[in-house]
């Protein structure tokens, strides 16, 4: 396997998506940690693109389809940290992120000096950088590379990366990641990534609501909802959860609305994402109320019974709620 020895201060030159035969043939491994509903076609792009990847997931089902394809599958994040020198992690939780890094068969136990480590886990910006200096103890390199887009851009390929670490390892980091995602963006230091994902999960949380209560009023007031989503999506009112997620089921195709709201992004996730805004507005003295009233919804939610369903139920749940 090739080595790189040191990272710091040549960045990695960025190499083209079309490789020749010879070439892919040539590339090093990548470890990819946490095989759920982003992170397995996350892999599975890195693997189109050339990259033969050392994996690990805590469900060993999650690692089979790999496994059967050729990928080397091991039985601990440690073990991936012994096999290769760039590793991608995608977690639900900062409590995993942690554990995976520095738990008692961790990537710290067995990281090499001048790894590249991207954390795409969505976590605490504080976290991020606790573990970039644990990480940096150990002559080896931290980003914090949270995404955006949801599972259909992680199958396309066409995902966000909010990208936070030493700006000269950027280069390095976006050889990886253009691979899984169409905008690949520079935020600043640690942390900043994921900053600005809070900020986007917490519009996405607040949008979610309206559109799911403006569906629902129009339904109520005897409106054909393929109709009135069309209509919203040529008004002003048109956002992200009306035109692309719309969470009315029947308004849209290939949407978990139309699946009885399975797959997707999990209440429980929009929840934990929401808590992190929450917990970065009191920190920052910053008001957040929709923000706030949203976590309390998400969380009520997950208290009755959604928190598994996509986080676009919180129409059903309004349903339910209604009162006569």
């Amino acid at each position: 396997m090739g080595k790189r020895t040191s990272l710091l201060p040549q960045p990695v030159p960025v190499q083209g998506k079309l490789q020749s035969p010879q070439s892919m043939a040539s590339k090093t491994p990548v470890g990819f940690i946490g095989l759920g509903n982003m992170g397995n076609p996350m892999a599975k792009n890195l693997i189109k693109h050339g990259y033969p990847l050392v994996i690990y997931d805590v469900f060993p089902d999650a690692c089979k389809e790999f496994q059967d394809q050729g990928e080397q599958v091991v039985s601990s994040p440690a073990d991936v940290a012994e096999k290769a020198d760039r590793i991608i992690t995608m977690l639900p939780t900062s409590i995993n992120a942690i554990e995976v890094y520095s738990g008692a068969n961790g990537i710290l136990k067995n990281v090499k000096k001048g790894s590249l480590l991207i954390d795409s886990s969505t976590i605490d910006p504080a976290v991020a950088k606790e573990l970039a200096k644990e990480i940096e103890k150990m002559g080896a390199v931290f980003m914090d590379a949270p995404v955006s887009g949801g599972v259909g851009a992680a199958r396309s390929g066409n995902l966000t990366f909010m990208v936070g670490g030493v700006e000269e390892e950027f280069a390095a980091a976006q050889e990886l990641l253009g691979c899984m995602g169409s905008n690949v963006l520079y935020c600043g230091a640690i942390g900043t990534g994921q900053a600005a994902k809070i900020c986007n999960n917490m519009l996405l949380a607040i949008s979610m609501i309206g559109t799911a209560e403006a569906m629902n009023l129009g339904i109520r007031l005897g409106l054909d909802p393929k109709l009135l989503a069309k209509i919203l999506n040529m008004s002003s009112g048109r956002c992200w959860s009306s035109d692309t997620y719309n969470p009315v089921p029947g308004v849209m195709d290939g949407v978990p609305s139309a699946n009885n709201y399975q797959g997707g992004f999990g209440t429980t996730l929009m929840a934990k994402d929401l808590g992190l805004a929450q917990d970065s507005a009191t920190n920052t003295k910053t008001p957040i109320l929709l923000g706030s009233l949203a976590h309390q919804i998400y969380r009520m939610m997950c208290a009755k019974g959604y928190s598994k369903k996509d986080f676009s139920s919180v129409f059903q749940f309004l349903r339910e709620e209604e009162t006569l």
